[in-house]
């Protein structure tokens, strides 16, 4: 359907957001194919080629024909973040508004979203030294200490990230260390207004269906080949797209440091508390109307009298 000519006076900006194995992809071409629109991919993994099975990247047939954007876009030899995303996602929009009065925006990558809904902050400059303490201490210390240390001095920002990303752990301490007050604080300080109306969808699971679902997709990872895919790239594993869940228990496993049951045991527990994440990343935004991914009638009659208060 398209939106009545009354209606095509604003632009709008549908989100689709909930933790990973919920079903975003399915709904969000659904919901796209109803509007007759395209879909924005708001996952921070997604965006590279060389990384296929292990970020459960949508398939052409599971597009249905609906264009994806951001996915398959770089090689993992181009850095690329949040901000970056922003200011790409936002030039792209501009472009796609001039077709279509409503494009979706879908993903698990809650930073991501953020940054196209309500821009990033602009953090105070961190010293050379503090980063370079930081860089330190992640080697001869570890990550554990790194952890310990934020979750005592912004036990916040804590509970809503991925803990066993360094970039991440190390990023907040930078702003810490060196502002003295907490990450979870300076962060979005100043929104940024967007030109466009936004609707926010969460989808949702319980718990132990959604857990079912992650051990049942990380089980047909394993089977399709995430191990030889993990080899394939592990000369970037130093990157923050690999220090993420499902590729770095598998480079612990090929450093010897546990075996392949061990190994996939850590893959479906660590990928059950990143979900368990991003769902704390998600419900702090009041701004969401949570939904099953079975109820895409309610979802599509909700976001049209959503369109609707705006006439």
């Amino acid at each position: 359907m398209e939106l009545t000519e009354a209606k095509k006076q604003r632009k709008y900006l549908l989100v689709i957001a909930g933790p990973t194995a919920v079903g975003k992809t399915a709904l969000s071409v659904k919901i796209a194919q109803h509007f007759n629109t395209v879909v924005i991919n708001a996952d921070s993994r997604q965006i590279y080629k060389e990384l296929q099975i292990g970020t459960a990247k949508p398939t052409l047939a599971e597009m249905e024909g609906i264009k994806h954007y951001f996915v398959d876009c770089l090689s993992l030899s181009e850095d690329y973040n949040a901000g970056k995303f922003e200011k790409d996602a936002l030039m792209l929009l501009e472009k796609l508004f001039k077709k279509h009065d409503l494009v979706v925006l879908s993903g698990g990558s809650g930073m991501y979203i953020d940054a196209v809904c309500q821009g990033l902050d602009d953090f105070p400059e961190v010293p050379v030294e503090v980063r370079a303490q930081l860089e330190k201490e992640l080697k001869t210390l570890g990550l554990e200490v790194l952890q310990k240390e934020l979750e005592k001095k912004d036990p916040e920002y804590y509970q809503q990230i991925d803990i066993h990303n360094p970039r991440r752990i190390t990023r907040a301490l930078e702003i810490i260390r060196s502002s003295g007050e907490k990450f979870s604080t300076l962060r979005k300080k100043h929104l940024k207004e967007r030109h466009f109306k936004i609707v926010k969808i969460g989808l949702y699971r319980e718990r132990e269906a959604l857990y079912q679902r992650i051990n049942k997709r990380m089980d047909q990872m394993l089977s399709e080949g995430l191990l030889d895919e993990a080899k394939s790239v592990e000369s970037f594993k130093h990157t923050n797209a690999l220090q993420t869940v499902g590729y770095k228990e598998i480079y612990g496993y090929l450093a010897g440091e546990y075996d392949w049951e061990e190994t996939v045991r850590l893959l479906k527990r660590n990928t059950r508390r990143f979900a368990k994440r991003q769902m704390t990343w998600f419900r702090k935004d009041q701004g969401y109307t949570w939904f099953h991914p079975d109820q895409e009638n309610e979802i599509i009659e909700h976001t049209e009298t959503q369109i609707g208060k705006d006439h």
